[in-house]
């Protein structure tokens, strides 16, 4: 007689299921934890917004330096602990949209790094509390040689904010973390004030997309900002021919310099038209080979100019389905053309 199974253990079947529980449970919680957090920066953002008033004006003024002849002068920014990474980060925005910029540990400062602030610097410093010890000696040299300090911290009645030119005080939000302790809300208020800064001054000095690409020549960022004078063809490569020349010399020039078109130019003359694959078989006769290039092109032909984004040209390119393109001066003359492959072997797309 065949013995019977073993019963299973209810204690032992019913633990995994208690694991998936607390697992799920924990699953949960996580989740409430994030959105309680960013919903709470996210309200902390907007009433930094809604208090911005004068004194951030005169924060940019006196960064923005419109009134003084302060041509070397640098943005310097300095804070301790959490303010001083928020700082750094400031520091770098600063930098890389045209306003000179540096980081001052405050410590260091005390021990030799004062020599790195001039009197045509401004000082942005950042202290939540408005007491950090280890700013004194720094706003100290300020004061002493007149350099401007502009503030960033949560109380209008501390040290910091009275002794700044300007104070910009965060409005009293409670910080994300459990029991409030760890700075959450107030370095991001802080971090988030330091872009509007940056954003502010970036547009009162009219800063381009080609000042940009000056800063950030490298990455994604460096390939989208490039321009259609980086990427072009130029000289001989230029696939060029009289409007007089004989359709055996269209066909030599355009097979070899391999761009699936001529342009159409006098010598030193503007561009009159252009040649493609298209023209050819538009034109396909039995007296084909005895016209002229002048004959079958088309006029008039879209062409850009040096300056444009490649991005922009690109978009132009493939809404027109047009795999290349001549590039043209002021006088409408040919410098260069440029290939949609050329595009996309950059990078830009």
């Amino acid at each position: 007689m065949a013995s019977p199974l073993p019963k299973k253990d209810a204690a032992a079947e019913s633990e995994p299921e208690a694991a998936a529980a607390d697992r799920d449970g924990q699953a949960v919680r996580d989740l409430e934890a994030g959105r309680r957090v960013l919903r709470l920066e996210g309200a902390a953002l907007a009433a930094c917004a809604d208090a911005l008033d004068g004194a951030f004006t005169q924060a940019v003024s006196l960064l923005g330096d419109p009134d003084r002849s302060r041509r070397s002068g640098r943005v310097v920014v300095t804070g301790m602990g959490k303010s001083g990474h928020v700082g750094r980060k400031i520091a770098a925005t600063f930098a890389s949209t045209g306003t000179p910029s540096q980081f001052v540990h405050p410590a260091e400062a005390s021990h030799g790094d004062l020599g790195m602030i001039t009197e045509r610097d401004a000082i942005l410093a950042l202290s939540n509390s408005g007491e950090t010890p280890e700013l004194s000696d720094v706003l100290s040299y300020a004061k002493r040689y007149e350099i401007p300090i502009v503030a960033i911290t949560s109380r209008a009645d501390s040290t910091l904010a009275r002794v700044a030119s300007a104070a910009l005080v965060l409005p009293d939000q409670p910080e994300a973390a459990t029991m409030g302790l760890a700075p959450t809300t107030s370095t991001t208020m802080a971090m988030a004030l330091g872009d509007a800064l940056a954003v502010a001054l970036l547009e009162r000095k009219g800063f381009t997309a080609s000042d940009f690409k000056l800063f950030h020549p490298g990455g994604k960022l460096g390939r989208q900002l490039a321009r259609v004078e980086d990427l072009m063809h130029r000289g001989e490569e230029v696939p060029l021919i009289g409007p007089d020349a004989p359709m055996q010399d269209v066909l030599l020039v355009m097979t070899s310099k391999h761009f699936g078109c001529v342009g159409i130019a006098d010598a030193d003359g503007p561009l009159q038209g252009i040649i493609t694959d298209g023209d050819l078989r538009r034109h396909m006769s039995p007296d084909l080979m005895h016209r002229r290039a002048g004959d079958i092109m088309t006029e008039n032909p879209i062409a850009i100019a040096p300056d444009k984004m490649a991005s922009e040209t690109l978009a132009l390119m493939n809404g027109r389905q047009i795999t290349a393109l001549f590039v043209v001066d002021r006088d409408g003359r040919p410098v260069g053309v440029v290939h949609i492959h050329d595009f996309l072997r950059a990078g830009v797309a």
